[in-house]
């Protein structure tokens, strides 16, 4: 007889293709009333797979009573309950590692798209303005000072990739890593004065909602660029759009946004920011990777052996 888990929220295919091969799935999030569907449930579930956007909350631990693991798809885990779980002796996994890179690579596509105008341009010539005169020149990103609000594993690869950009690299985070040769400064503040390119790639949270607030943005000055991978919570969403409107900083590039997938429609109306739907780690292989990693923690559990990445 196949183990039971309860999956809350859809996770990329190859995952859902090993789990239903495995195991036999429950699909929450397909229940007319989750309530009662986990209520029908429980007394069989000792392990459910969630996103990590999706999360889990305390009542939906209550509701599963002999729930053991909670094993989540993605690296961020503050849509999970932590506190609640560890109160109720529930494990809980997540996938670090398998999407820094790709992750890395989407912040800098943001980086040279929003400071080089890239999507501005495209929309130029699609638009047949080119024959009436050039484009306006923009800024560059060779050579100058890039600031990293989160020095994670995430934060190293964006930082890794400046290399070949000759850049100055300065970041924020709880503590000084004394393992890297990057300048390091004591608040958000401080960092965003110095920067000409500010990146947000902390975890989100209560600890680093609005990180990025008023006070930062005033201090990133007219010239400067916000690039944010991380999470919506952690920028002052109203705060940015007043200064993009104003000119305040120079633009931003936007992966995130506090009420996801509903983005700010004054954001559609600016030529000085680029968009993207939560795509950091969007790649074929490394949602794959990201599963897998899933499925491994799921098996690891039933067969009794070290979990691969608890949180």
């Amino acid at each position: 007889m196949k183990h039971e888990i309860a999956l809350i929220s859809p996770i990329h295919a190859t995952g859902m293709a090993e789990l239903n091969d495995k195991y036999c799935v429950h699909r929450v999030w397909e229940a007319p009333d989750p309530k009662a569907f986990m209520a029908s449930i429980a007394d069989r579930i000792e392990v459910a797979v969630t996103s990590g956007l999706r999360g889990m909350k305390a009542w939906e631990m209550d509701a599963l009573p002999r729930l053991k693991l909670l094993a989540s798809f993605g690296v961020g885990y503050d849509g999970i309950d932590i506190a609640a779980a560890k109160q109720r002796g529930i494990i809980v996994t997540n996938t670090p590692d398998v999407l820094n890179e790709c992750v890395a690579d989407t912040t800098w596509t943001l980086i040279l798209s929003t400071v080089r105008r890239t999507v501005f341009n495209d929309r130029f010539v699609r638009a047949g303005r080119w024959p009436t005169g050039p484009a306006p020149l923009s800024d560059k990103v060779w050579g100058e000072n890039l600031g990293i609000i989160g020095l994670g594993r995430i934060g190293r690869a964006i930082a890794r990739r400046s290399t070949g950009f000759g850049m100055q690299v300065g970041y924020y985070g709880r503590k000084e890593q004394k393992d890297v040769p990057f300048q390091y400064f004591p608040d958000p503040v401080a960092l965003a004065a110095w920067a000409k390119i500010l990146v947000v790639a902390c975890p989100g949270g209560k600890e680093t909602e609005k990180i990025v607030n008023e006070k930062v943005l005033h201090a990133m000055g007219r010239d400067a660029y916000l690039v944010n991978i991380s999470r919506g919570s952690t920028v002052d969403e109203p705060a940015l759009i007043s200064a993009l409107q104003s000119g305040a900083i120079g633009g931003a590039g936007l992966d995130v946004f506090v009420d996801e997938p509903r983005v700010p429609e004054e954001l559609f109306q600016l030529d000085n920011v680029v968009l993207q739907p939560h795509v950091g780690s969007g790649t074929h292989a490394t949602r794959a990777a990201m599963a897998s990693l899933v499925t491994d923690n799921v098996a690891a559990w039933f067969a009794g052996k070290p979990l691969p990445s608890p949180v």
